[in-house]
């Protein structure tokens, strides 16, 4: 009997996973070890690519030979003695081999990313803190009310000396009067914000938020004692809470698909719809990744995923200025993602993927539904109406939709990779959830925020999204061409009329940092120049229409610009690496400066001429908060499109089925009537 083999690119199983800690802890038995992280190590390109040509050719047998499977384990080995730090261990251990093929030492100036049970410990040492205790004793909470300690990164180191492993606490009061356990703390904060030692596992100061507007003194002069509270109000958002309850006249709107979904999933990775082919796999660093993407047979991209995403703060008081989350890097995205609900966030026929996640023993636990894969109907997709027979041919653009959803404390970011029938893929961030809110003083404002409810000061931020694209348009050789459209000044004999306009193409050879243009419409070509299209003799490629969203705000010389090097442009060019995977390096919490990101990647000044390049895109959300925001956003929708140009023959979603969806239905009432007014 055949030994069943996982397809290199689909994620570890329990078992896999169980047994990479097994490995480990065999590996090191007089340790005490704590883990992080367990995923798996995707092959090195070289190995994997030409299991990919066999497998797409229909050649693979039982005798092919495979890429090795890896697992990546990260975990905390215990210091050697009581003056000595912790280490952080990454290894990499072969599950065939069943043995450690490498243990990496995390250097002393990195902080490995943090871990859920250490929120956990934060908001254990902060509930047995006497200084913590003494100092919310003096405002005097009312009756019914209980502190909230929600844990959050520390931010960027400000302190001379080395790197700590600290973390802190912003909090809140709750009011349990309702009895409702959801009722919303976050309308009532408290100007105060406990610092943790995790090495000492210690409250070592509490933080003075000042309170004030934006005339005021941006330190605090007298930290805020008795009732600060007073001036707040209550702010819900579950539905047995509102005060006027819900809508009572929003109709049922179902997506219905009687005969089942188009899309067909092998190997619990393998999607194939329509004529795209490709698999989806998840790992607790980046969330859903998108590997080996084909349409038609022919390969458009090898890996799709998100890189990372900053979220710097813009209120200038201390200790503001080091409030800025690096969602993905931090600690990872896996055990913020949610459990996606039938019928709630996924519509219609779904299929849901499950991941696998550790806890600090490398116990591992499935964690259900954290991707889901449902078709959705986006409008039109072409139409043309033939003027002298009037006969109309529409057909409707579906998308196919990978989805994911993280909730990080306050705030959830829907990401969405949608391909379509036409051979485009856009790559959607949606941003939702509750803004992050500090106490105000009455009848004050700020310009570095909004006041969105009495009390309540949303402060001003950027969302940083970092797209990871790893081409391969026809092949792993490509170039990236920068396409401008540019104005041609009147000319008697080239432009006599002052009407065209040119088209400039630059090959960007070099690897470096690009802008957005819209002026000039600026597109970048990802091109395969050693095949040509036969119709327009153009090389065959696909087109970044990078959004022209701010880049990061803060000042160059800042700790959040110096951490987040990345949002400084629009686009970066790199050649690819192995497990060059994340756009603020490996190691950005409590950093004071991107480390081995790609402003590090591109300094390398590497040859880009048809050879294996990485396009990172970055763009993002600058959020002046609204008091339409409050107490839950509607959400804020970002998209970034990857399109074919010259790729295909002719339009590829030409041969969509056209005609009448026979579900649909004239009202019965009279809301929509069409009459012609009398004149």
């Amino acid at each position: 009997m055949v030994e069943y083999a996982p397809h290199p690119l689909s994620s570890l199983s329990v078992e896999e996973t169980s047994l990479a800690r097994d490995i480990v802890l065999a590996s090191s038995p007089n340790e005490v070890i704590q883990f992080r992280m367990i995923y798996r190590q995707e092959p090195e390109k070289a190995q994997l690519v030409p299991f990919l040509d066999l497998e797409h050719a229909g050649r693979l047998t039982t005798d092919t030979p495979r890429p090795p499977r890896l697992a990546r384990v990260h975990y905390v080995r215990a210091g050697k003695s009581a003056e000595r730090k912790a280490d952080e261990i990454e290894a990499t251990v072969d599950l065939n081999k069943k043995n450690v093929v490498s243990k990496d030492v995390v250097g002393q100036e990195f902080l490995a990313g943090l871990s859920t049970w250490e929120f956990d410990a934060l908001v254990e040492t902060c509930k047995e803190s006497p200084l913590l205790k003494a100092r919310i004793a003096q405002f005097s909470l009312p009756d019914g009310f209980d502190v909230i300690v929600e844990p959050w990164p520390y931010g960027g180191m400000d302190q001379p000396g080395d790197v700590r492993r600290f973390f802190q606490g912003l909090c809140f009061a709750m009011d349990r009067r309702s009895g409702n356990p959801d009722a919303n703390y976050y309308a009532y904060p408290l100007p105060i914000i406990p610092v943790m030692d995790f090495e000492k596992n210690e409250i070592i100061r509490i933080d003075e938020l000042a309170t004030g507007g934006g005339d005021d003194p941006l330190a605090v002069t007298t930290p805020k004692t008795g009732p600060i509270l007073d001036h707040c109000a209550p702010a819900e958002y579950v539905p047995e809470l509102l005060p006027g309850g819900t809508r009572k006249d929003l109709k049922p709107l179902s997506v219905v698909q009687p005969q089942g979904p188009s899309f067909s999933i092998k190997d619990e990775s393998l999607v194939e719809w329509q004529k795209w082919r490709f698999r989806v796999s998840f790992n607790p660093r980046e969330g859903a990744v998108l590997h080996d993407i084909c349409y038609d047979g022919r390969s458009v991209l090898y890996r799709l995923s998100i890189s990372e995403m900053t979220v710097p703060y813009a209120d200038p008081r201390a200790p503001f200025h080091r409030k800025q989350a690096f969602d993905f890097g931090d600690g990872g995205i896996g055990h913020a993602v949610n459990n996606l609900a039938l019928g709630c966030d996924c519509l219609g026929v779904i299929k849901y993927f499950d991941g696998v996640l550790v806890d600090a023993s490398g116990r591992a636990e499935k964690a259900s539904q954290v991707i889901c894969l449902h078709e959705q109907d986006d409008g039109i997709g072409w139409k043309h109406t033939n003027w002298m027979t009037n006969r109309a041919v529409s057909t409707r653009r579906r998308e196919l939709v990978v989805q994911f959803i993280i909730t990080l404390a306050n705030y959830e970011y829907v990401f969405n990779y949608k391909l379509d029938l036409a051979g485009a893929i856009n790559v959607e961030t949606r941003a939702t959830g509750i803004v992050s809110v500090v106490n105000i003083d009455p009848g004050k404002t700020a310009p570095w925020g909004n006041v969105v409810h009495p009390g309540t000061l949303a402060q001003n931020h950027q969302h940083i999204f970092c797209v990871r694209i790893d081409p391969a348009v026809d092949g792993h050789r490509n170039t990236v061409v920068q396409s401008d459209s540019l104005p041609v000044r009147m000319d008697a004999r080239t432009n006599p009329h002052g009407n065209r306009y040119e088209v400039v193409d630059t090959p960007l050879l070099t690897s470096a940092g690009f802008d957005a243009c819209p002026e000039a419409n600026r597109v970048f070509k990802i091109q395969n120049l050693d095949i040509r299209n036969p119709v327009s003799g153009n090389p065959v490629g696909y087109k970044i229409d990078p959004p022209p969203t701010q880049k990061v705000l803060a000042d160059p010389a800042s700790i959040q610009a110096k951490r987040g090097s990345f949002a400084k442009h629009h686009l970066w060019l790199t050649k690819y690496r192995d497990h060059e995977l994340y756009a603020a390096g490996h190691y950005p919490l409590s950093s004071k400066a991107e480390v081995g990101g790609v402003a590090d990647m591109v300094a390398r000044n590497e040859d880009l001429l048809q050879e294996d390049v990485v396009v990172w895109s970055c763009f993002g959300l600058t959020h002046n908060p609204r008091v339409e925001d409050w107490p839950v956003m509607p959400v804020e929708i970002l998209q970034l499109h990857i399109t074919p140009v010259d790729f295909f023959t002719a339009n590829p979603a030409i041969d969509v089925t056209s005609g009448k969806d026979p579900a649909s239905k004239l009202t019965n009432g009279s809301c929509c009537r069409s009459e012609q007014p009398k004149l």
